[in-house]
């Protein structure tokens, strides 16, 4: 989730993958992809760095869970790889 900041000043989470577009006219709006739309003060840059910011968290949260038994099925939250389908 990213932090972001209505024009009232009140701060909320929002699930940058559920982003559909951003627009600046004047100001900055999140348009959903279920249609809800967001006015922001971030700037649109802001908000595409702290999406950028989300990711790399995400992915570096994935990498460094335990690399030595990342593929162990028993564990929980292991990612376990597929196997090629054979054709």
């Amino acid at each position: 989730m990213i932090v972001v900041t209505r024009l009232n000043d009140s701060q909320f989470a929002i699930n940058p993958d559920l982003i559909e577009r951003i627009h600046v006219n004047p100001d900055t709006t999140l348009v959903m992809v279920d249609g809800a739309k967001f006015i922001v003060t971030e700037s649109l840059a802001e908000v595409i760095e702290k999406i950028a910011v989300y990711r790399a968290h995400v992915i570096n949260l994935a990498y460094n869970s335990g690399n030595s038994t990342a593929t162990d099925p028993t564990r929980p939250d292991a990612v376990v790889p597929l196997r090629p389908r054979r054709m």
